[in-house]
């Protein structure tokens, strides 16, 4: 997960919910590819515009351990669709689907010269991006068309379902950018398939419990609509049908109104073997109904299937792994934070905005019997600070202190020993010092065990490690491609000078 803005320092450190601080992001949508968990989420801007929701881009993260978030950079923005899409605003719900080794992003956007939305997609050959837009126009479009959600059946046909008090669907073709058939409206206004009603219209109307911000999926042969229900303020709710096409059966409230948010959106996945159930709320420091943060928590399903009614925690889920820290680590890869934001694209991603007093946690960290002989990070600054190494807690006593210097822009590996070692399965906290903001970026680290100092390896084919040296202290540092390394001890001088291999 990514880390938190300044005005975010209140966040405790114990609290797992919400999973993602350096930003405001609603409307989870949660994607299982592979080993890897991807969350696509729309963005809350820290400053709302009119009183009115403020979203002008979207988000990726991922994780492989439910604890620790990865972020993949911000690969939408309403300029993806200026070709239909109003500018600067208006990046609504959206979910991700992969296909055929393409992915599939549909969103919500606000149409040029209208005051009603369209539904968009964008394509890419990663969940990363870049993504295009390929049709330069709406899937649909028109009032209450909002919120998509889509699936791919058993047989092939993929479907998109959206609406807001209304629910519509639509057949999608093979290329999954358009739709055929026409749409479908889901009469909502049934009881028996969507609760009981929520009150009247001004025009003494009854209305639909169905409010908005469907989540379609299938498991063991039946279909399951999850969706927000009961106006404003919403929970969440969910039916259930043998066909896709319905009859929908109302099962019931899942979750209640979310703390600090009048909206709740998200949806449950399986992913390893553990079910979860995302959602947003308002409880980030500075939060509320115009500034969601996402949450998630682990249920265990009926036995007939169906869903319990879950309740909310702050603690959040348990990790399903360790983190291996003799392994290169990407810095983005966070489970809490304070004041750092993450930044970067496709091409990497880095830790940044960093000042005195912030701090980044990375939870569940294995490392060993033997334990720790050095850490290795890659920084890129403009002045000099330290990069703080602590255990369990942030006030915790330093074991390895790392000099940062100014690196005329490039990347550069540093390397310090730790002392004394660390061993065990512990939680890791990155700390930092130094005068004035933006001290420097951050963009990976790694341990090496004690004992075998010479085994770091080299960073991911992905960077772009120049090959420029600098000089510290009279000392030849040079970026992983120079070929020299300098090794400091926990509390940063100089211990020795090697050859890397």
């Amino acid at each position: 997960m990514a880390c938190g803005a300044s005005w975010m320092m209140a966040v405790a450190v114990w609290a797992q919910n919400p999973i993602i601080c350096d930003r405001y992001t609603a409307d989870p949508a949660p994607y299982v590819h592979g080993d890897t968990l991807y969350l696509f989420v729309d963005h809350d801007e820290d400053v709302t515009e009119n009183g009115y929701f403020t979203m002008k881009n979207w988000l990726l993260y991922s994780t492989v351990d439910m604890v620790n978030w990865t972020y993949r950079g911000t690969p939408l923005t309403s300029a993806t669709f200026s070709s239909w899409a109003k500018q600067d605003n208006d990046c609504w719900a959206c979910q991700c689907i992969e296909r055929n080794g393409k992915w599939y992003w549909y969103v919500t956007a606000t149409i040029k010269g209208q005051a009603y939305p369209g539904i968009g997609v964008a394509v890419a050959n990663s969940p990363a991006g870049p993504y295009k837009d390929p049709i330069k126009k709406p899937l649909v479009q028109g009032w209450f068309k909002i919120d998509p959600t889509v699936m791919i059946d058993d047989d092939g046909q993929a479907y998109l379902f959206y609406g807001n008090n209304m629910l519509w669907y639509a057949k999608l073709t093979k290329t999954m950018t358009a739709i055929t058939g026409g749409e479908k409206e889901v009469t909502t206004k049934d009881e028996s398939a969507f609760g009981p009603y929520k009150g009247y219209d001004d025009n003494g109307n009854p209305k639909t419990n169905f409010e908005e911000a469907s989540w379609i999926y299938k498991k063991n042969g039946k279909y399951y609509l999850e969706y927000a229900a009961g106006g404003v303020p919403e929970h969440w709710a969910y039916s259930t049908a043998e066909k896709i096409t319905g009859p929908w059966k109302y099962q019931g409230k899942v979750m209640g109104q979310a703390d600090g948010s009048f909206t709740i959106h998200g949806g449950s996945v399986e992913y390893k073997g553990h079910h979860y159930m995302f959602y947003h709320n308002g409880k980030l420091p500075g939060g509320g109904g115009y500034k969601r943060s996402t949450c998630v928590e682990e249920f265990t399903p009926n036995a007939d299937g169906s869903i319990p009614f879950i309740p909310f925690t702050s603690q959040g889920v348990a990790p399903l792994q360790t983190v291996n820290p003799y392994e290169r680590q990407e810095a983005e890869t966070i489970n809490q934070c304070s004041g750092v934001k993450c930044e970067g694209d496709y091409n990497g991603c880095y830790v940044t905005n960093i000042s005195s007093g912030d701090y980044v946690k990375v939870r569940n960290v294995d490392f060993g019997t033997t334990g720790t002989g050095t850490i290795k990070v890659r920084v890129r600054a403009t002045g000099k600070a330290t990069l703080q190494v602590r255990i369990d807690k942030k006030s915790n006593p330093i074991r390895a202190k790392v000099p940062i210097v100014a690196t005329d822009g490039e990347w550069v590996d540093v390397e310090c020993a730790v002392s004394p070692n660390i061993s065990g399965v512990r939680d890791l906290f990155f700390t930092f010092s130094g005068s004035g903001a933006s001290l420097f970026d951050f963009d990976s680290w790694q341990f090496v065990e004690k004992g075998d100092e010479t085994a770091v390896t080299q960073p991911s084919a992905e960077r772009k490690a120049p090959a420029a040296v600098y000089s510290l202290s009279g000392v030849q540092l040079a970026t992983p491609q120079g070929g020299i390394n300098i090794v400091r001890d926990g509390q940063g001088a100089v211990k020795k000078v090697r050859k890397k291999r």
